[in-house]
């Protein structure tokens, strides 16, 4: 007996290649719409909220007396970023001390690398005011990098200058590259750093030739150093100084070294405000090429010509061979008390004085009745 055959299911066969290829062709157009509908939707939603943030924080600067002024923003950057231009930007503080800024734009930026940082760049011919004077200024590069965050304060910052130029009542003065960060803790105790900055400078042409044989240029500027707080929340700059030094506060210089010429130095100290909040402090400076350094310190006037020849024998008797067989090496104490500046037991000169801003006056009692007496 022969068993009934089963009905064999239909051949399927696969779609041809070209119609495969066809439908993935007409998808592809949906999905990289899809993706610039929400790229969009970011870049517009990132430029919004910059834009919301930054006013707000003009709002707060303007209640504490600031002038701040500017054009119609421009949003831009899109795909690769989010960017606010404020072309015309002015900022500016009547109360002591007085300071004014402007620009021909700012552009404040975001981008898809670093989402929680922000950054701001003044573009074009710029002008500088304190008190009186004005210096204006340009540079290739100058970026100053912030954290996306609420605070009076940043907590950090970063700024970075390429060739940057300016004009200043001593002559035009010009650096190749700089770079500078920094970091606060308002909350900081008197032990604790309240600010702590680390920067360098390279290339940077003085506005003037330099004293002797040193010239103009100088090939490298590096600090590291910080500053101890706490700094007391007084509004002008003469009362918050006096608090300052009177709850403790120091300034630490870790390291501090140039190449000047032939002449390179490297100091460490640490200093405060004396009772009439002029500096004062002690530390130690390393010198090469010191008796250049001496010719140098004559040009300007701090040491008598006659005293060169005697530094210049001691510091051949002090000095120690440098490593590698390099520049011998000068170590000295120096102090900075009462404005005079002394190396080792060298008075070198009287430093100039600071003029802090006195507080505006207060009101009058007798003037109006509402207020309390002195008395």
């Amino acid at each position: 007996m022969t068993r009934p055959q089963m009905p064999q299911p239909p051949e399927v066969r696969p779609l041809p290649v070209r119609r495969r290829a066809s439908r993935l062709w007409w998808a592809l157009p949906l999905l990289v719409a899809a993706l610039l509908a929400l790229h969009t939707g970011l870049w517009r939603g990132a430029t919004s909220a910059m834009q919301q943030g930054f006013e707000d924080w003009a709002a707060q600067r303007r209640a504490q007396g600031w002038v701040i002024t500017h054009a119609t923003p421009q949003r831009g950057g899109w795909p690769f970023s989010a960017t606010l231009i404020l072309p015309d930007m002015q900022l500016a503080r009547s109360a002591p001390p007085a300071f004014r800024w402007q620009a021909e734009a700012v552009e404040l930026r975001l981008t898809p690398t670093e989402w929680g940082r922000i950054v701001v760049a003044p573009r074009g011919r710029q002008r500088l005011g304190v008190a009186r004077g004005e210096i204006p200024f340009a540079a290739d590069r100058l970026e100053l990098t912030l954290p996306l965050e609420r605070g009076p304060i940043p907590r950090e910052a970063e700024l970075e200058v390429e060739r940057l130029r300016l004009n200043s009542p001593w002559g035009p003065f010009e650096m190749r590259r700089g770079r500078l960060s920094a970091q606060t803790r308002l909350t900081a105790t008197e032990s604790e750093p309240v600010l702590a900055l680390d920067g360098t400078a390279e290339d940077i042409l003085l506005p003037r030739n330099g004293p002797g044989a040193l010239g103009n240029t100088l090939a490298r500027l590096a600090l590291e150093g910080s500053l101890s707080g706490p700094l007391p929340p007084v509004r002008h700059l003469r009362e918050r100084a006096e608090a300052w030094r009177d709850a403790g506060g120091t300034l630490e210089i870790r390291h501090l070294d140039g190449q000047w010429g032939p002449v390179g130095l490297a100091l460490t100290g640490t200093g405060t405000l004396d009772d009439a909040l002029q500096p004062m402090g002690a530390g130690q400076l390393r010198v090469t090429g010191a008796g250049e350094a001496l010719d140098a310190l004559a040009a300007l006037g701090w040491i008598q010509r006659n005293a060169v020849t005697a530094g210049r024998a001691l510091a051949v008797m002090l000095s120690r061979p440098g490593a590698d067989g390099g520049a011998p090496v000068l170590e000295l104490p120096f102090t900075v008390q009462e404005r005079r500046l002394a190396l080792s037991h060298m008075r070198l000169g009287r430093m100039p004085e600071i003029a802090w801003p006195a507080p505006p006056p207060e009101p009058d009692a007798a003037r109006d009745p509402s207020l309390p007496s002195r008395d």
